[in-house]
C-alpha cells in the first residue's frame, strides 16, 4: 500500500506562504517484514505549523515498506492544505486544515487526520479556532454509502473497522443521530444513545422522534433496545418500548398518512383524510384516505401517481362523498352521494419525437364540490368554479412537419345548471400554406401569382349536450350530432402605392352531416303544432366568400411638454370590402319554406342545428373598418445618474381598437355595431388595466325595445353604449415573485447534483409558487377589480334597464414572526353587498415539520381544520410550507 501526499500550500493572514511541500510516500504492508525510515532532504523550504498544534516542525519524504495478504500495494492518496508533519520516530503522519486521506473505496476529510502505521489506525477530527466554534467535522464515505458528518472517528483501514462519535445519517428521508457508532465487517453500524427523527439539524431544536440506548443498522432493518417518544424536546418515557424492529428496504415504503382534525358548520366534528400510503415500486404508488365526521358524514378517496422516467408521468385520483341533509327522521333527510375523477397525464417530447399524447380530466356530480367543501384535496378555485372540463389530446406531425393531426375528447359541464357537453371524438387535420406557382428553381424576387398561398384543414367532431343525469341512459346515444368540415383558404398580400399593404382572399368551406332536420305540422287535439324530425343520410353543404383590403400605418409626434420628451401616437386603420352570395336561394337547396303553426311561411335551413351550422342566408356585400391606436411617451429619467437610462417610455394607451362593418345589401339596419377594446398601464406598469365595450349607432322602439332603422344621432346622440367591461389588478409587493424565484434559481445552483425527486419537488414549486407559503417573503398583498355594465330592455317594466356588477378581490400574507404566517383571501360583491368566500389560514414553520390551521368564519363552507405533517427536505431549504396537499414528495 503506497501513500503519496499532494502539493500543499499554507494560506493564512498571519504568515506568508509557504512554498510547496514535497510528496510523502508510506508503502504499507499486513505483515512488517523490514521498517526503514529515511529522511531525504527535499528543498530547502521548512514547513511552518500554523494550527498552533504544538508539534515539532519537520520536512522531507518518508518511506515504509508493507506487503498485503495477497501480496499486492494499494495506492493511498493524501492531500493536506495547510500542512503535513511525519513523526518518524513514532511512525505517525499528522494532516491540518482540508485534510483529505482515500484508501480502495474508503475517503476521508476532515480538517485534522493522524495515520497510526503501526496500529493501522486512522483518526480524525474538526479543530477549534478563534471564536471557539467547532469547525472542519470530519465528512467520511464508507463502501457503498453516502457521505456522513461526524464529530471524530477512529478507523482501522486493515480490519475496515472502527468507532465514529456523533454522527448522523439520512435513511428513507429520516434522520438518525447517535453518540457512538461502530462499523463492522458485515457493514452493520452498532449505535449507541441515538434518535430518530424527521430533523436534519444537528440537534432538533423542534422535532417529533424516537429516542434509543442501543440499536444495530443493518442493510435491510433496524433494531433498537429501550425506546422512547421525545416531542418538542420532551422525553415521554411512560410511552417506551423494550425494543423495535423497523424494516429498512432502501426505497418507498407504505405507510399510515396522518390525519387532520376539526369542526364543519354542517357536518360536526371531523377526522380528515387519514389513510395509508401504498408504495409499488419505483413508477407508480396510491394513497387511500378516508374522512369522518360526527353528523354521519364520510369521505373516501383513491390516489394513485406514476411516473415512467424521460418517457411519461401522470396520475389519477378517484373521490366518493356521502353527506346527510335535512333534519333525520323528518320528510326532508336525504343522503346526497357525489363522485369525482380527476387524471392528469404528460408525455415527454424525446420519448417519440412528433407525437404527442396528455390527459386533463375533472369530471362528476355538479354537487361534490358544494357538498365536500374545504379539505386537504379541495382548494378555493375549486369551491367558486362555474364548470368542470376535461380533454384528451393526441397530435401526430408528419411529412416533414407540414401536416398536423390533432384528436381530442373533451367534456364541459356547468355546475350550475347539471348541462353537460361531450365530444367523443374531435379531430383536425391543418396543411401548412403553399405556394402553388412557385418554383424551388425560382431566380429573383418573386412575381405576384407566386405569392399565391394556398392551405387545408379538415375537422370532425361527434358531440352530445345533455344532463348529468341522462347522460348514461341508453337513450342519450341517439342525441348525438356529428359532420365534418373542409375549409380551403386561397390569400394573397401585396405592396400597394408605397405605403399600403393590399389582402385580398377568397374562402371555400364544405361540411358533411349524417343528418338533417325537416319541418312540418301535425294535427292534434287542440290545433296544429310544429313538428321538427331528424332525418338520417347524408348532405353536404358549401359555402364560400371573398375580402380585399387595404392597411397602412400613420405615425405621429406631439412637442415636447416639460419632463415628456416626445409622444407618440401610431395610427393602424384598415378597410376591407367582402361579398357572400345568398345561399337561401331555392337553387342551392339548403333551405326549405315551412307554414308554421299560425299560418306564417316560414324559411329555415335544413342544417339547422348542425355542428358546424350551415351556409347563411341573405347576399352580403359590405365594408368592414377597424382603427387601431397605440400611444407612447418618452419621459425623462431624473433619477439617473450613469447616463444609461436617461429616459423611460411610458405606454399610454395600448391597442384602444374600433371595428365594425357596412353591408350594402341589407334591407335595413346596415350599419352594425361598433366594438372597442383597449388596455394601459400605470404606475410604472404595476396595474394592468383592461376595458372593452359596444356601441349601437341606431335608436330603438321604447314601446318593445326592438332596434329601428334610425340613428341614433339623429335624436342627438352619437350611439347608445349598450355594453362596457373594465378590469384590473394591482400588487403592492410586486417583488414578491421574483424573489421566490431568485430563492429557487439559488437552489439549483446550490444542489447541482440533487435527486431526482427533488428536481420534480423543483419543477412542482416553479409550475405553481402559489400552492405554497414562501417564509422568505415578508409580505404580499393582491388585489383585483371587475366591472361588467350592460344595458338590456326589461319587459316587464317596459323600459331599458341598466345591470352593473362588480367585485373586488383581496389576497396576501404577512409574517407575524419569521416562524408565523398568516395568510388571508376575501372579496367583495358590490351589487349584491355582501363578502364573497373568506378563508384565513395560519401557518407554524417547524423546521422539518409544519403545522397549518385553516378557518373559513362564515358563509357556506364555514369550517376550520388543524393539520400538522412532516416536510419534504427540498421544502425545508427552501422554507416553504404545503398550501394544501395537492402534490405529493
Amino acid at each position: 500500500m503506497a501513500i503519496s501526499g499532494s502539493d500543499a500550500q499554507i494560506a493564512s493572514s498571519s504568515k506568508a506562504p509557504l512554498s510547496n511541500v514535497q510528496d510523502t510516500s508510506l508503502i504499507v504492508a499486513d505483515t512488517i517484514k523490514s521498517i526503514t525510515d529515511t529522511t531525504i532532504a527535499a528543498d530547502s523550504t521548512v514547513l511552518s505549523d500554523t494550527t498552533k498544534n504544538h508539534l515539532k516542525e519537520t520536512q522531507g519524504q518518508d518511506t515504509v515498506i508493507m506487503e498485503d495478504d495477497s501480496g499486492l500495494e494499494t495506492m493511498v492518496t493524501i492531500v493536506a492544505n495547510d500542512s503535513s508533519w511525519n513523526e518518524v520516530s513514532k511512525n505517525i503522519l499528522h494532516l491540518y486544515n482540508g485534510a483529505k486521506v482515500k484508501y480502495q473505496d474508503f475517503e476521508l476529510a476532515a480538517d485534522y487526520i493522524r495515520l497510526d502505521r503501526n496500529t493501522n489506525q486512522l483518526f480524525a477530527s474538526g479543530v477549534t479556532d478563534h471564536n471557539g466554534k467547532y469547525i472542519g467535522r470530519p465528512v467520511v464515505i464508507f463502501p457503498g454509502e453516502s457521505p456522513k458528518s461526524v464529530d471524530s472517528l477512529v478507523y482501522d483501514y486493515k480490519t475496515r473497522e472502527g468507532n465514529t462519535y456523533g454522527i448522523m445519517t439520512e435513511e428513507d428521508g429520516a434522520y438518525i443521530q447517535a453518540r457512538v457508532v461502530r462499523k463492522n465487517l458485515y457493514d452493520e453500524l452498532s449505535l449507541q444513545t441515538g434518535m430518530y427523527s424527521t430533523c436534519n439539524l444537528p440537534y432538533p431544536h423542534t422535532h417529533f422522534g424516537i429516542q434509543f440506548t442501543k440499536g444495530l443498522l443493518a442493510k435491510n432493518h433496524i433494531v433498537v433496545g429501550p425506546a422512547f417518544l421525545v416531542v418538542e424536546n420532551i422525553p415521554l418515557k411512560f410511552i417506551a418500548i423494550p425494543f423495535g424492529f423497523f424494516p429498512k428496504n432502501n426505497k418507498r415504503s407504505s405507510g399510515l398518512l396522518f390525519p387532520s382534525f376539526g369542526e364543519d358548520a354542517t357536518r360536526g366534528f371531523s377526522i380528515r383524510d387519514m389513510g395509508w400510503y401504498l408504495a409499488f415500486n419505483d413508477y407508480w404508488d396510491s394513497e387511500i384516505r378516508g374522512s369522518l365526521y360526527s353528523k354521519g358524514a364520510w369521505e373516501g378517496s383513491v390516489r394513485t401517481n406514476y411516473l415512467v422516467n424521460y418517457k411519461f408521468s401522470g396520475g389519477f385520483n378517484i373521490r366518493y362523498a356521502s353527506t346527510p341533509s335535512g333534519v333525520e327522521g323528518t320528510e326532508n333527510y336525504g343522503v346526497n352521494r357525489d363522485f369525482n375523477v380527476t387524471w392528469n397525464h404528460t408525455q415527454r417530447q424525446e420519448a417519440n419525437p412528433g407525437t404527442s399524447f396528455s390527459a386533463s380530466v375533472n369530471f362528476g356530480t355538479s354537487s361534490y364540490y358544494r357538498n365536500t367543501g374545504f379539505n386537504q384535496q379541495n382548494s378555493m378555485e375549486d369551491l367558486t368554479r362555474n364548470n368542470m372540463s376535461s380533454s384528451i389530446a393526441y397530435g401526430k406531425v408528419f411529412a416533414d412537419g407540414k401536416v398536423n393531426f390533432t384528436a381530442n375528447l373533451s367534456h364541459r359541464q356547468d355546475m350550475a345548471s347539471g348541462q353537460v357537453d361531450l365530444e367523443l371524438p374531435s379531430f383536425s387535420l391543418n396543411v401548412s400554406t403553399f405556394n402553388p406557382f412557385d418554383s424551388k428553381d425560382r431566380v429573383g424576387d418573386q412575381k405576384w401569382y407566386q405569392r399565391i398561398t394556398v392551405g387545408y384543414s379538415l375537422q370532425g367532431r361527434n358531440t352530445i349536450s345533455t344532463a348529468d343525469s341522462l347522460l348514461f341512459k341508453k337513450e342519450a346515444l341517439n342525441d348525438f350530432t356529428n359532420g365534418f368540415q373542409h375549409n380551403i383558404p386561397i390569400s394573397l398580400s401585396l405592396n400597394a402605392f408605397k405605403y399600403f399593404q393590399f389582402n385580398t382572399s377568397i374562402n371555400y368551406t364544405e361540411r358533411w352531416y349524417l343528418q338533417s332536420v325537416r319541418k312540418r305540422l301535425i294535427n292534434e287535439v287542440n290545433g296544429f303544432s310544429a313538428m321538427r324530425d331528424t332525418v338520417s343520410g347524408f348532405e353536404r353543404a358549401y359555402d364560400y366568400s371573398m375580402s380585399a383590403g387595404l392597411s397602412t400605418k400613420v405615425y405621429g409626434m406631439y412637442p415636447k411638454m416639460g419632463k415628456v420628451e416626445a409622444i407618440r401616437h401610431v395610427i393602424t386603420p384598415s378597410v376591407n370590402l367582402n361579398y357572400r352570395p345568398d345561399f337561401s336561394d331555392a337553387r342551392y337547396g339548403f333551405y326549405r319554406d315551412f307554414v308554421n303553426d299560425n299560418g306564417v311561411v316560414e324559411r329555415y335551413s335544413i342544417f339547422e342545428g348542425g355542428i358546424f351550422g350551415g351556409p347563411g342566408s341573405g347576399k352580403s356585400m359590405g365594408i368592414g373598418f377597424s382603427v387601431d391606436n397605440n400611444i407612447e411617451a418618452k419621459v425623462r429619467n431624473n433619477n439617473d445618474t450613469t447616463g444609461n437610462e436617461a429616459f423611460r417610455k411610458v405606454k399610454i394607451i395600448q391597442g384602444l381598437t374600433f371595428s365594425g362593418n357596412y353591408n350594402f345589401m341589407a334591407d335595413s339596419l346596415k350599419l352594425s355595431n361598433i366594438s372597442f377594446s383597449g388596455r394601459t398601464s400605470l404606475f410604472k406598469e404595476k396595474i394592468n388595466l383592461n376595458f372593452n365595450g359596444t356601441f349601437d349607432p341606431y335608436a330603438f322602439n321604447p314601446e318593445t325595445g326592438q332596434k329601428i332603422n334610425r340613428f341614433a344621432i339623429q335624436d342627438g346622440n352619437l350611439a347608445r353604449l349598450t355594453n362596457f367591461g373594465l378590469s384590473f389588478d394591482y400588487s403592492l409587493n410586486p417583488n414578491a415573485n421574483k424573489s421566490r424565484n431568485d430563492n429557487l434559481d439559488s437552489l439549483r445552483n446550490q444542489m447541482p447534483n440533487m435527486t431526482a425527486e427533488q428536481a420534480d419537488a423543483l419543477a412542482r414549486i416553479s409550475t405553481n409558487p402559489n400552492a405554497f407559503v414562501d417564509f422568505n417573503i415578508p409580505w404580499n398583498l393582491n388585489g383585483s377589480f371587475s366591472m361588467n355594465y350592460n344595458k338590456a330592455w326589461n319587459r316587464e317594466e317596459r323600459r331599458m334597464r341598466n345591470n352593473i356588477t362588480a367585485t373586488v378581490n383581496i389576497n396576501g400574507d404577512f409574517n407575524v414572526t419569521p416562524k408565523w404566517k398568516v395568510q388571508f383571501n376575501t372579496g367583495y360583491d358590490l351589487r349584491q353587498k355582501a363578502l364573497s368566500l373568506t378563508r384565513f389560514s395560519i401557518y407554524r414553520d417547524l423546521h422539518c415539520w409544519d403545522m397549518s390551521v385553516g378557518w373559513t368564519p362564515f358563509g357556506q363552507y364555514q369550517s376550520y381544520n388543524i393539520t400538522i405533517r412532516a416536510k419534504a427536505s427540498i421544502l425545508q431549504d427552501l422554507k416553504l410550507t404545503k398550501r394544501e396537499s395537492h402534490y405529493r414528495y
